[in-house]
Protein backbone atom coordinates (compact mmCIF):
# COMPACT_ATOMS: atom_id res chain seq x y z
CA UNK A 1 0.00 0.00 0.00
CA UNK A 2 1.19 3.70 -0.95
CA UNK A 3 0.59 6.82 1.23
CA UNK A 4 0.15 5.95 4.69
CA UNK A 5 -1.70 8.55 6.78
CA UNK A 6 -0.22 9.07 9.64
CA UNK A 7 -2.30 8.19 13.16
CA UNK A 8 -3.33 11.47 15.10
CA UNK A 9 -1.89 10.14 18.32
CA UNK A 10 -0.78 6.75 19.85
CA UNK A 11 -4.07 6.54 20.59
CA UNK A 12 -5.62 6.32 17.87
CA UNK A 13 -8.45 3.97 16.64
CA UNK A 14 -8.49 3.70 13.29
CA UNK A 15 -5.71 3.97 10.60
CA UNK A 16 -6.21 5.34 6.84
CA UNK A 17 -3.73 4.19 3.76
CA UNK A 18 -4.59 4.94 0.17
CA UNK A 19 -3.51 2.15 -2.11
CA UNK A 20 -4.11 4.00 -5.22
CA UNK A 21 -7.49 4.76 -6.00
CA UNK A 22 -8.62 2.26 -2.81
CA UNK A 23 -8.90 3.81 0.49
CA UNK A 24 -8.08 1.36 3.52
CA UNK A 25 -9.42 1.45 6.88
CA UNK A 26 -8.41 -0.52 9.39
CA UNK A 27 -9.31 -0.76 12.86
CA UNK A 28 -6.61 -0.62 15.02
CA UNK A 29 -7.96 -1.40 18.92
CA UNK A 30 -6.62 -5.35 18.77
CA UNK A 31 -6.39 -5.09 22.53
CA UNK A 32 -9.94 -5.06 22.52
CA UNK A 33 -10.67 -6.81 19.27
CA UNK A 34 -11.97 -3.51 18.12
CA UNK A 35 -14.36 -2.86 19.62
CA UNK A 36 -16.48 -0.23 18.41
CA UNK A 37 -16.35 2.82 21.55
CA UNK A 38 -16.92 6.77 20.17
CA UNK A 39 -14.25 7.86 19.29
CA UNK A 40 -14.21 4.83 16.27
CA UNK A 41 -17.26 5.28 15.08
CA UNK A 42 -16.82 8.76 14.65
CA UNK A 43 -13.23 8.28 13.25
CA UNK A 44 -14.47 5.70 10.76
CA UNK A 45 -17.11 8.34 9.66
CA UNK A 46 -14.94 10.98 9.08
CA UNK A 47 -12.14 8.15 7.49
CA UNK A 48 -14.71 7.61 4.48
CA UNK A 49 -16.03 11.12 4.24
CA UNK A 50 -12.17 12.19 3.91
CA UNK A 51 -11.32 8.76 1.20
CA UNK A 52 -14.87 10.02 -0.90
CA UNK A 53 -13.59 13.75 -1.08
CA UNK A 54 -9.99 12.93 -2.31
CA UNK A 55 -11.18 10.81 -4.98
CA UNK A 56 -11.50 7.56 -3.86
CA UNK A 57 -13.00 5.19 -5.86
CA UNK A 58 -12.99 2.27 -3.45
CA UNK A 59 -12.89 1.82 0.52
CA UNK A 60 -11.95 -1.53 1.97
CA UNK A 61 -12.74 -1.71 6.05
CA UNK A 62 -11.14 -4.21 8.35
CA UNK A 63 -9.77 -4.89 11.42
CA UNK A 64 -6.37 -5.55 12.55
CA UNK A 65 -5.72 -8.32 14.42
CA UNK A 66 -7.47 -11.64 14.48
CA UNK A 67 -11.05 -9.86 14.91
CA UNK A 68 -13.01 -7.66 12.83
CA UNK A 69 -14.94 -6.22 15.16
CA UNK A 70 -15.85 -7.53 18.45
CA UNK A 71 -18.96 -5.34 18.93
CA UNK A 72 -19.79 -2.14 21.05
CA UNK A 73 -17.28 -1.55 23.41
CA UNK A 74 -19.04 -2.58 26.67
CA UNK A 75 -17.33 -0.09 28.61
CA UNK A 76 -18.87 2.68 27.10
CA UNK A 77 -21.47 1.70 25.33
CA UNK A 78 -25.16 3.02 27.61
CA UNK A 79 -25.21 6.30 26.43
CA UNK A 80 -26.73 8.34 23.78
CA UNK A 81 -23.31 10.17 22.50
CA UNK A 82 -22.35 6.01 21.62
CA UNK A 83 -25.92 5.45 19.89
CA UNK A 84 -25.69 8.19 18.08
CA UNK A 85 -22.34 8.08 17.14
CA UNK A 86 -22.70 4.58 16.21
CA UNK A 87 -26.49 4.66 13.86
CA UNK A 88 -24.61 8.01 12.40
CA UNK A 89 -21.69 6.46 11.16
CA UNK A 90 -23.40 3.35 10.18
CA UNK A 91 -26.29 5.18 8.41
CA UNK A 92 -23.86 7.36 6.90
CA UNK A 93 -21.95 4.54 4.97
CA UNK A 94 -25.29 3.35 3.05
CA UNK A 95 -25.74 6.72 1.82
CA UNK A 96 -21.99 7.36 0.53
CA UNK A 97 -21.61 7.13 -3.27
CA UNK A 98 -18.76 4.98 -3.13
CA UNK A 99 -18.80 1.09 -3.03
CA UNK A 100 -17.41 0.00 0.48
CA UNK A 101 -15.93 -3.80 1.16
CA UNK A 102 -15.62 -5.23 4.06
CA UNK A 103 -12.94 -7.36 4.61
CA UNK A 104 -13.79 -9.58 7.59
CA UNK A 105 -10.89 -10.86 9.03
CA UNK A 106 -12.38 -12.65 12.28
CA UNK A 107 -15.40 -12.46 14.17
CA UNK A 108 -17.45 -9.49 13.71
CA UNK A 109 -20.13 -9.67 16.61
CA UNK A 110 -23.02 -7.02 17.34
CA UNK A 111 -22.05 -3.81 16.27
CA UNK A 112 -19.38 -5.81 14.17
CA UNK A 113 -21.85 -7.03 12.54
CA UNK A 114 -23.34 -3.83 11.90
CA UNK A 115 -20.35 -2.67 10.48
CA UNK A 116 -20.18 -5.34 8.07
CA UNK A 117 -23.73 -5.21 6.93
CA UNK A 118 -23.35 -1.11 6.06
CA UNK A 119 -20.56 -2.04 3.82
CA UNK A 120 -21.78 -2.92 0.35
CA UNK A 121 -20.06 -6.24 0.33
CA UNK A 122 -18.64 -8.45 2.40
CA UNK A 123 -14.97 -10.75 1.95
CA UNK A 124 -15.09 -13.38 4.54
CA UNK A 125 -11.99 -15.56 5.91
CA UNK A 126 -12.19 -18.90 7.04
CA UNK A 127 -12.72 -16.98 11.00
CA UNK A 128 -15.59 -14.99 10.42
CA UNK A 129 -18.54 -15.04 12.25
CA UNK A 130 -21.70 -13.50 12.59
CA UNK A 131 -24.24 -12.50 15.28
CA UNK A 132 -26.02 -9.93 16.82
CA UNK A 133 -26.45 -11.13 20.22
CA UNK A 134 -28.93 -8.56 22.02
CA UNK A 135 -31.31 -11.69 23.34
CA UNK A 136 -28.31 -12.35 25.57
CA UNK A 137 -27.05 -8.68 26.53
CA UNK A 138 -30.19 -7.44 26.88
CA UNK A 139 -29.46 -4.75 24.40
CA UNK A 140 -31.52 -3.77 21.15
CA UNK A 141 -30.57 -2.96 17.54
CA UNK A 142 -32.50 -0.29 15.10
CA UNK A 143 -34.76 -1.67 12.81
CA UNK A 144 -32.59 -0.95 9.80
CA UNK A 145 -30.01 -3.55 11.25
CA UNK A 146 -32.90 -6.19 11.43
CA UNK A 147 -34.43 -5.38 8.41
CA UNK A 148 -31.02 -5.47 6.53
CA UNK A 149 -29.96 -8.57 7.69
CA UNK A 150 -33.17 -10.06 6.96
CA UNK A 151 -32.13 -8.89 3.09
CA UNK A 152 -28.94 -10.17 3.33
CA UNK A 153 -29.23 -13.15 5.13
CA UNK A 154 -32.92 -14.46 4.50
CA UNK A 155 -35.65 -14.14 7.20
CA UNK A 156 -35.12 -17.35 8.73
CA UNK A 157 -31.55 -16.71 9.67
CA UNK A 158 -32.29 -13.51 10.56
CA UNK A 159 -34.70 -15.19 13.34
CA UNK A 160 -32.02 -17.55 14.28
CA UNK A 161 -29.46 -14.73 15.31
CA UNK A 162 -32.20 -11.96 16.45
CA UNK A 163 -34.59 -14.27 18.36
CA UNK A 164 -32.65 -17.39 19.31
CA UNK A 165 -29.37 -15.49 19.41
CA UNK A 166 -26.88 -18.16 17.13
CA UNK A 167 -24.04 -17.09 14.96
CA UNK A 168 -23.08 -18.02 11.12
CA UNK A 169 -19.52 -19.21 10.59
CA UNK A 170 -18.09 -18.35 7.69
CA UNK A 171 -19.43 -20.96 5.60
CA UNK A 172 -22.70 -20.66 6.52
CA UNK A 173 -22.69 -16.59 5.94
CA UNK A 174 -21.90 -17.46 2.22
CA UNK A 175 -24.66 -19.63 1.52
CA UNK A 176 -27.21 -17.38 2.62
CA UNK A 177 -25.58 -14.37 1.05
CA UNK A 178 -24.50 -12.35 4.34
CA UNK A 179 -20.84 -12.73 2.89
CA UNK A 180 -20.39 -11.94 -0.76
CA UNK A 181 -17.02 -13.86 -0.91
CA UNK A 182 -14.60 -15.99 1.09
CA UNK A 183 -11.04 -14.50 0.97
CA UNK A 184 -8.32 -13.15 2.42
CA UNK A 185 -7.53 -8.95 3.05
CA UNK A 186 -5.79 -9.26 0.21
CA UNK A 187 -8.37 -10.62 -1.88
CA UNK A 188 -10.69 -8.04 -0.86
CA UNK A 189 -8.03 -5.49 -1.79
CA UNK A 190 -8.15 -6.94 -5.52
CA UNK A 191 -11.50 -6.94 -5.76
CA UNK A 192 -12.09 -3.56 -4.17
CA UNK A 193 -9.23 -2.56 -7.05
CA UNK A 194 -11.65 -4.18 -9.74
CA UNK A 195 -14.47 -1.88 -8.42
CA UNK A 196 -12.79 1.00 -8.48
CA UNK A 197 -11.71 0.78 -12.23
CA UNK A 198 -15.57 0.58 -12.93
CA UNK A 199 -17.91 3.81 -13.51
CA UNK A 200 -18.59 5.60 -10.73
CA UNK A 201 -21.39 7.26 -11.59
CA UNK A 202 -23.00 4.26 -12.52
CA UNK A 203 -21.80 2.57 -9.01
CA UNK A 204 -23.19 5.56 -7.21
CA UNK A 205 -26.65 5.43 -8.68
CA UNK A 206 -27.11 1.63 -8.37
CA UNK A 207 -25.94 1.60 -4.55
CA UNK A 208 -28.27 4.90 -4.04
CA UNK A 209 -31.43 2.47 -5.74
CA UNK A 210 -30.10 -0.99 -3.53
CA UNK A 211 -30.49 1.13 -0.63
CA UNK A 212 -33.67 3.00 -1.46
CA UNK A 213 -34.86 4.03 1.93
CA UNK A 214 -32.22 6.73 2.21
CA UNK A 215 -32.96 8.63 -1.06
CA UNK A 216 -36.12 10.20 -2.29
CA UNK A 217 -37.73 9.04 -5.91
CA UNK A 218 -36.35 12.39 -7.15
CA UNK A 219 -32.83 11.86 -6.39
CA UNK A 220 -33.02 8.76 -7.99
CA UNK A 221 -34.28 9.98 -11.19
CA UNK A 222 -31.99 12.66 -11.20
CA UNK A 223 -28.98 9.89 -10.62
CA UNK A 224 -30.43 8.32 -13.79
CA UNK A 225 -30.81 11.23 -15.91
CA UNK A 226 -26.85 12.50 -14.55
CA UNK A 227 -25.45 9.13 -15.71
CA UNK A 228 -26.70 9.30 -19.12
CA UNK A 229 -25.49 12.60 -19.57
CA UNK A 230 -21.81 11.92 -18.15
CA UNK A 231 -18.89 11.68 -20.40
CA UNK A 232 -18.64 7.80 -19.14
CA UNK A 233 -21.34 7.01 -21.41
CA UNK A 234 -19.60 8.23 -24.42
CA UNK A 235 -16.12 6.85 -23.47
CA UNK A 236 -17.69 3.60 -22.85
CA UNK A 237 -19.09 3.49 -26.70
CA UNK A 238 -15.44 4.99 -27.44
CA UNK A 239 -13.81 1.56 -25.77
CA UNK A 240 -16.34 -0.27 -27.25
CA UNK A 241 -15.56 0.88 -31.20
CA UNK A 242 -11.43 0.78 -30.25
CA UNK A 243 -11.80 -2.23 -28.76
CA UNK A 244 -10.15 -1.53 -25.38
CA UNK A 245 -11.15 -0.90 -21.72
CA UNK A 246 -12.81 2.01 -20.74
CA UNK A 247 -10.88 4.17 -18.50
CA UNK A 248 -14.17 5.83 -16.01
CA UNK A 249 -13.41 9.47 -14.77
CA UNK A 250 -17.32 9.71 -13.27
CA UNK A 251 -17.66 12.92 -14.90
Amino acid sequence: MSDPVPPASDDAVLTAERDGDVAVLTLTRPDRRNALNTDLCLAIRAAVDEAVGTGARAILVTGEGTAFCSGADLGGVYGDEFLDALYGMLHHLAKVPVPIVAAVNGPAIGAGTQLAMACDLRVADATAKFAVPTARNGMAVDAWTIRTLAELAGTGRARRLMLAGESLDCEEALLCGLADRAGTLEDALAWAHEIAALAPLALAHNKLVLNGSTADDAAIEQSFRDVWASEDVRESLTARDEKRRPVFRGV
